[in-house]
């Protein structure tokens, strides 16, 4: 049964599903949707053309779905997409997309933005994702399943995370982190890999040192990196790890990639 709190406003046109709990003193625009389930504390706002999946759980002060913070933003109809199962907790801020970046914002299912976490205009955020304490992500950036942003780190625009990867607190990152990379760092360098996280999902023991092997070769080897890639490509054929990491450096985007300080790291 949805349950409205006499205080809350919701406008005319907004999508309510079944179950759905609004708390005292929220707003939610026209052209919101609220899947099944979900439930807003108090204080939360949400406008523009935003979808909230089923079983969200939103914490007070929230605001999701205003306009982004791009001076190119000339009021286009974009959209603000959240999965199903996320946990946002108290000021996290969300902005929709832009006509420069494909119109949307979008995040996976099962995520956690801690206390005021940002994720800014035309992000795309994969599931299981967590932003710890105001971990801030640019405009652009794809975030990949399972990476961890620390607190207080900042992700570059057009920035991208892969699956995975674990960025520690406090740390600038300027350029692509590879899948199952942790980087450190007032500015960003490879600093090892996150093995702790890949024994969490579950990954073979063979397959962590196939990407270890695999990554001293990328990193610390003979000849360009796009050598190295296909170097890797074919020696390590078997391993799915290895693959993800060298399907990621052959999409490499114009920001480059995050390197090791040290490659003795990995």
């Amino acid at each position: 049964m949805t349950n409205i709190h006499p205080t809350a406003i919701i406008e005319d046109g907004a999508t309510i599903g079944n179950d759905v709990v609004i708390g005292p003193w929220c707003h939610v625009g026209p052209d919101v949707t609220l899947g099944d389930g979900t439930r807003l504390e108090s204080h939360v706002a949400v406008a523009g053309r935003t979808r909230i999946g089923a079983s969200c759980k939103v914490f007070p002060f929230a605001s999701l779905g205003y306009p982004p913070q791009d001076l190119k933003y000339r009021g286009e109809p974009s959209r603000l997409e959240i999965g199903d199962n996320n946990v946002i907790r108290e000021h996290v801020t969300m902005n929709p997309g832009t006509e420069g970046g494909g119109m949307v914002t979008s995040t996976g299912r099962d995520c956690l933005f801690m206390v005021g976490a940002h994720v800014a205009h035309d992000c795309r955020l994969g599931n299981g994702i967590i932003l710890v304490n105001n971990a801030t992500l640019g405009g652009h950036v794809s975030v990949g399943d399972y990476a961890i942003i620390g607190g207080l780190s900042a992700v570059h625009q057009f920035v991208r995370v892969g699956a995975h990867a674990m960025i520690g607190g406090m740390t600038g990152v300027e350029t692509d982190v590879i899948p199952f990379g942790s980087v450190t760092g007032n500015r960003a360098r490879l600093s090892g890999l996150n093995l702790t996280g890949m024994k969490r999902r579950g990954f073979p023991r063979e397959e962590m040192h196939a990407l270890r092997s695999a990554c001293r070769m990328l990193f610390d080897g003979k000849g360009t990196l796009n050598e190295r890639i296909e170097t890797v490509a074919g020696e390590f054929a078997q391993s799915a790890v290895v693959a993800d990491v060298v399907r990621f450096l052959r999409g490499a985007s114009d920001r480059g990639v995050c390197l090791p300080g040290n490659p003795g790291d990995l």
